[in-house]
């Protein structure tokens, strides 16, 4: 049963808390029910689930899993006409959007084909651009579509790690996407979320970053979704201070680690933070680094949700906050804590443990040891042979910067610059310059920043500098890139007959910068060449008009300094 917005918006006002008792799920509007059916001819099944913690962003859709192979049928889930089709390198690989009459758009992506009629438009704008990534907005009523009509199979394209369609239902106005459970298209789970244990924080200072203090607590299962702590002992606090929640969802016993819907946390029964993953924003869904415990993350993978918020955080996944869910306890008597975890179907689990003002405790001190950087506002920082300017925006709590030269190594054109903490995530870009120290002339166009942590950063040379954005904190050089592109035959070589062959296939790699583009040509006519960049895959499949006889290939890749490698090779069709 779906709660009206105005009895939602009312509890939240009134920090009540009559949805964590209840089994029903927080909404904020309504949903249709059986307007969307399955878009497989397969039992739905789940290998992820919207709003999922995944390391660069919030879980937009859902996985539905193809009992691992290639090319199931898809069908669109409802009346409509496809609005946008995609072929993209990595990301979602081969997509469709399809607007349907509700005001809703519903998005497959990663899959192996087209039908027809969207691979002959797909087709002839890839050789109208020249290449093989496209992203095109059709008319309206150009592809039209009926309920449970083929458009399309499944399949493993682009940044996919093995076959599966992700589905999404999006609000077509806004392009947001919504949990596409609440439109009824329900996975069967019949077991509540999983609480792994929580994290306090120490908050009195006003840096939150990988020194604020932190104290994990182990928490044990009672049964039936109830959870306490390890010990019954009040956690100790003095001072404002956050707390965290690790938490999963399984839709069966040893299943998949999915994600949950909502995350309610309550001090002697009022309502602190309510988090709901009911809808999400792409524009600010890389702020995930910013909502877990990125330098808890980093160090040991666990994902802990924060139930508190940095003022600089974009994201909108908190329905409701109170304090921007910092506490402090202004005495000294035993108080009630509880989270509540709900998944979409309404399986709830519960903790509850006992925290308590305590004036001994003293938590560790965080005190600035650098430069203080404040989160709204623009900085710059200056020394010699490096320049670093954070826009507003870009960090979300005020940053304890800090920086350090060490000598270059071996193969660098300048010192290593130490700029903040690995541990410190960004929301946004950033702009790095590096003035190389023993950079030759020649080797101008081929310089880039380097990372020690992950290699080719990017950027150019220009007016003495190498300057490059970037979202990461670490230690960067300037290093370059002489070294072209390999391209290796996989069942192609010069003068084969290719008359039994559908297609040719390469292996292309590049050791630093990355591919920047592919053109191949037969007989000095440009032809398409599709990529699987994961598997550094490419090939070409042969035109049915291509006439007998002697031909002349050519595939051409260059990188992102512009190195480029050449194959060449006659052939017989």
């Amino acid at each position: 049963m779906m709660k009206r917005a105005g009895i939602l918006l009312l509890a939240l006002a009134l920090g009540s808390s009559l949805y964590a008792q209840n089994s029903e799920i927080i909404t904020s509007r309504n949903y249709p029910q059986g307007y969307f059916r399955n878009p497989l001819n397969i039992a739905m099944d789940a290998s992820g689930t919207f709003g999922e913690l995944r390391s660069t962003h919030f879980h937009a859709g859902d996985d539905y899993r193809t009992q691992q192979r290639i090319g199931l049928p898809l069908h669109a889930a409802a009346e409509g006409y496809v609005s946008r089709v995609r072929v993209q390198i990595g990301g979602g690989g081969n997509s469709v959007y399809i607007n349907h009459p509700n005001g809703f758009t519903t998005v497959y992506l990663h899959m192996d084909s087209f039908n027809d009629a969207l691979t002959n438009i797909v087709r002839a704008e890839q050789y109208k651009q020249q290449r093989f990534d496209v992203d095109m907005e059709l008319k309206e009523g150009q592809v039209k579509l009926s309920k449970g009509q083929f458009f399309g199979n499944a399949g493993n394209t682009g940044g996919s790690a093995g076959p599966h369609l992700h589905f999404e239902i999006r609000d077509t106005k806004t392009q947001r996407p919504l949990n596409t459970q609440l439109f009824g298209l329900k996975f069967t789970d019949n077991f509540k979320p999983t609480i792994n244990g929580i994290m306090v924080y120490d908050l009195q200072d006003n840096l939150f970053n990988e020194n604020t203090p932190r104290r994990g607590q182990t928490v044990k299962a009672l049964g039936s979704g109830r959870y306490s702590l390890a010990t019954a002992a009040p956690i100790s606090v003095n001072g404002k201070f956050g707390l965290g929640i690790n938490t999963i969802d399984r839709h069966r016993a040893g299943g998949f680690q999915n994600g949950v819907y909502s995350i309610e946390l309550f001090l002697d029964g009022k309502s602190i933070s309510i988090v709901l993953f009911e809808e999400l924003d792409f524009s600010t869904s890389s702020a995930i680094h910013g909502y877990l415990d990125f330098a808890t993350y980093k160090r040991s993978k666990a994902k802990v949700q924060k139930s508190f918020k940095e003022p600089g955080n974009p994201i909108n996944i908190f329905k409701h906050l109170d304090n921007a869910g910092i506490m402090e306890l202004k005495d000294n008597a035993v108080h009630d804590v509880k989270y509540v975890v709900k998944d979409v179907r309404g399986n709830c689990s519960e903790l509850n443990f006992k925290i308590q003002n305590n004036p001994s405790y003293t938590p560790k001190a965080n005190p600035v040891q650098g430069e203080l950087f404040a989160y709204n506002k623009d900085n710059k920082f200056t020394a010699d042979f490096i320049q670093v300017d954070i826009p507003e925006g870009a960090l979300y709590s005020d940053l304890d910067f800090n920086y350090k030269q060490s000598p270059g190594t071996a193969k660098a054109y300048s010192h290593t610059h130490h700029v903040g903490s690995t541990f410190v995530p960004l929301f946004s870009t950033y702009k790095l310059s590096i003035k190389p120290t023993n950079l030759p002339i020649h080797l101008e166009s081929k310089a880039l920043i380097a990372s020690v942590e992950n290699g080719a950063v990017g950027g150019k040379f220009e007016k003495d500098w190498v300057t490059v954005n970037t979202k990461n904190f670490g230690s960067f050089y300037v290093a370059v890139d002489t070294i072209a592109p390999i391209i290796t035959p996989r069942n192609f070589s010069p003068g084969k007959n290719v008359r039994s062959q559908s297609k040719i296939d390469f292996t292309i790699s590049d050791n630093f910068s990355g591919i920047q583009s592919f053109n191949a040509y037969i007989d000095d006519k440009w032809v398409l060449m599709e990529y699987d960049s994961k598997n550094r895959h490419i090939w070409h499949r042969f035109d049915p008009s291509l006439s007998a006889g002697n031909h002349k290939f050519r595939l051409v890749v260059k990188d992102w300094k512009d190195n480029e490698k050449v194959y060449e090779a006659n052939f017989t069709r």
